[in-house]
């Protein structure tokens, strides 16, 4: 990439002045892949959180409520077109 150098510095200095890099510099280590085989410093990459008791029940709850009015929508203007076109 052309600023591929610029993209790993600003990465790198962001990283730094997270919460993680700061627990990095306080326990002294840092975990980077590719360093060993002479690729790039990459970072790795952080673990999925662990999900609570409901909150899956929690994200059902919201994609139906994002979802459905949404689907009743477009079947209403669908229903709406099919109307006009062939019985109007």
């Amino acid at each position: 990439m052309i600023f591929q150098s610029k993209i790993d510095r600003a990465l790198k200095k962001l990283h730094e002045e997270s919460d993680a890099g700061a627990e990095e510099r306080k326990t002294g280590h840092a975990q980077r892949q590719g360093a060993e085989d002479g690729g790039d410093d990459i970072l790795s990459a952080p673990e999925a959180p662990v999900l609570e008791k409901n909150d899956f029940l929690a994200m059902m709850i919201a994609a139906f409520v994002t979802f459905v009015p949404a689907a009743l929508l477009v079947l209403g203007v669908l229903a709406a077109a099919a109307y006009f076109l062939f019985l109007h």
